[in-house]
């Protein structure tokens, strides 16, 4: 039966991505909603190469040597088993991860660890709407509240969405995780809020109030907050309703 073990990982493996992908959208935690064909196509493709690999090997007569002993070498110095690279074996763990239990999406951990604080920068800002409060992402009103010169935030009450961050016993950013491609490249947009307290950490809300001018970064004075459920989308920084 060992022979088979290389198709059970294969077979493992893709029906992890297709849980996660095609029966949930737990995908979403790891990358963008862009992706979501190819993480199917994906699983859909290592089920069938392991299905392959099984009726390859039901066929293969009993008596056919094996390329390599448990303790054979091949021409490279790598150590194999009968079943393959050892090493392979390591795909098992997450695969196995994945079908159990999926690992939560980045979140406030990540946030007080990155470290960077930059506030991407923009030369020209689209006239804002007359509504009231303002809806804006977080990334829009970091960078207007950085860098527009014109002071387009000022007297203006907005509304931010995003994950409670706490920095210190008294003060917390609202933040967001923004992905080009996956969790891997995930960028950081905070926003200091003052006047509130922190709700609990990594909780969702969404926060009014007004500019708050503060030369360490964008910042706001609160005036009011509501807890809202954590969005199916974590990493993508859209407006709220």
């Amino acid at each position: 039966m060992r022979r088979f073990a290389p198709a059970a990982l294969l077979v493992l493996t893709g029906s992890a991505l297709l849980r996660v992908s095609l029966l949930s959208d737990l995908y979403l935690r790891y990358v963008k909603a862009g992706l979501r064909p190819l993480v199917i196509a994906s699983g859909v493709l290592l089920i069938a190469l392991g299905v392959i690999a099984v009726i390859r090997d039901r066929r293969r007569p009993p008596t056919a040597p094996e390329r390599h002993g448990p303790d054979e070498h091949d021409d490279h110095g790598h150590s194999h088993s009968p079943a393959g690279p050892r090493t392979a074996w390591l795909l098992a763990a997450p695969a196995v991860m994945l079908l159990l239990f999926a690992p939560p999406a980045l979140g406030s951990y990540t946030v007080a660890r990155d470290g960077s604080g930059a506030v991407a920068k923009r030369t020209v800002f689209p006239p804002l709407p007359a509504q009231d409060p303002l809806v804006l992402t977080l990334t829009d009103y970091g960078s207007r509240a950085v860098w527009d010169d014109k002071g387009s935030l000022k007297g203006r009450t907005v509304r931010l969405t995003g994950f409670v961050t706490p920095v210190d016993a008294t003060t917390w950013h609202l933040s967001r995780l923004i992905v080009t491609c996956c969790a891997a490249d995930a960028k950081v947009v905070t926003v200091l809020i003052h006047g509130v307290p922190a709700p609990s950490t990594d909780s969702w809300v969404t926060v009014t109030g007004t500019w708050h001018q503060d030369t360490a970064g964008p910042a706001l004075d609160a005036t009011g907050l509501t807890s809202i459920a954590t969005p199916k989308d974590q990493y993508q920084d859209t407006v709220q309703p």
